[in-house]
């Protein structure tokens, strides 16, 4: 079984990328976080953070939504574009959360998973959302499967919307993080040599290494599968140890703790490779929920190191 970290490790780890900030995040809505305490409330966040954020029609953007990438249902994908811009731009491919089990790209009359790729546009991106198949018909690996699918739509058609297909930067959150990292991880599942990518991001991704997560969850079970004895090799934190693709992975300080464990996990086992620490950010003031409805508010604490990252 693989080494456990303390998360007063992480923390020393954390520290060295500098102080933990909250730039913009309104008062209030840090005493909330604050005392809702390690949790994942989702509708509590999205009712906290829906007013901070655009309504349709975004303005400066264009939308071009379930584009196909793959014959899967869910195989889908938005695209949002800068109205008027010119010349190739940087791609962000963003990947949903909800447990393998839920989520998704676009909700009628939500800001949420829009805020990001609306902030990608406002921000010299181009912002693609993508859908992946769920449990029950989700299995292990086909959330890395769908990723590749997807970029290799991105590959041979962002150029047609203001994208270039030789900067393409991967960002997941929790679920989608965990899927993130097995596409980075295993080399089978590359949609191009080296990944077709420029760099990955990690946000709180969960779980990263079932081999030791806590795998209570009954749609994690269904994911993985209940033959506890192929875990270690569905693990990617070997891979990502290894692999050449640039990563940055964020934690949120209020993740429940066995996702921090995760993020705790990776990070050490990064920082003791031969290639050293990954870009990493301690969201002090954020939840598990949080730290993703925020991206596209004066809150930059985390967009800022997306943009640094991205070269933006």
């Amino acid at each position: 079984m693989r080494q456990i970290i303390s998360v007063a490790f992480a923390a020393t780890l954390f520290a060295a990328s500098g102080p933990a900030r909250a730039d913009g995040m309104p008062p209030d809505i840090a005493e909330k976080i604050a005392a809702a305490g390690r949790v994942v409330d989702g509708r509590g966040m999205n009712a906290l953070y829906a007013p901070l954020h655009d309504k349709e029609p975004y303005a400066g953007a264009k939308v071009t939504r379930d584009v196909k990438y793959g014959p899967a249902e869910r195989n889908a994908l938005d695209v949002f574009t800068a109205d008027g811009a010119s010349g190739a731009r940087p791609v962000l491919v963003f990947v949903h959360a909800g447990g393998f089990e839920r989520g998704a790209k676009y909700t009628p009359g939500s800001p949420f998973m829009d805020n990001v790729a609306l902030w990608a546009v406002r921000n010299g991106l181009v912002g693609v959302n993508i859908n992946y198949r769920l449990v029950p018909e989700a299995k292990w690996p086909s959330g890395a499967q769908d990723i590749a699918a997807a970029l290799t739509w991105v590959r041979a058609n962002i150029a047609a919307h203001g994208g270039d297909p030789a900067r393409v930067y991967l960002m997941g959150w929790s679920s989608g993080g965990s899927n993130v990292a097995t596409y980075v991880a295993f080399p089978q599942f590359h949609a191009a040599p080296g990944g077709g990518l420029a760099g990955a991001i990690l946000m709180s991704p969960e779980p990263i290494d079932p081999a030791v997560a806590d795998m209570a969850r009954d749609s994690y079970r269904k994911y993985f599968g209940d033959d506890t004895s192929k875990y270690a090799e569905h693990s990617p934190m070997p891979g990502l140890v290894s692999t050449s693709i640039p990563l940055m992975v964020a934690q949120a300080g209020f993740d429940p703790p066995a996702i921090e464990q995760q993020s705790t996990n990776l990070i050490a086992a990064l920082c003791k490779s031969p290639k050293g620490c990954a870009r990493n950010l301690f969201l002090k003031t954020h939840n598990h929920m949080s730290e993703g409805n925020a991206i596209g508010t004066k809150d930059t604490e985390l967009t800022d190191q997306l943009l640094s990252f991205m070269n933006v």
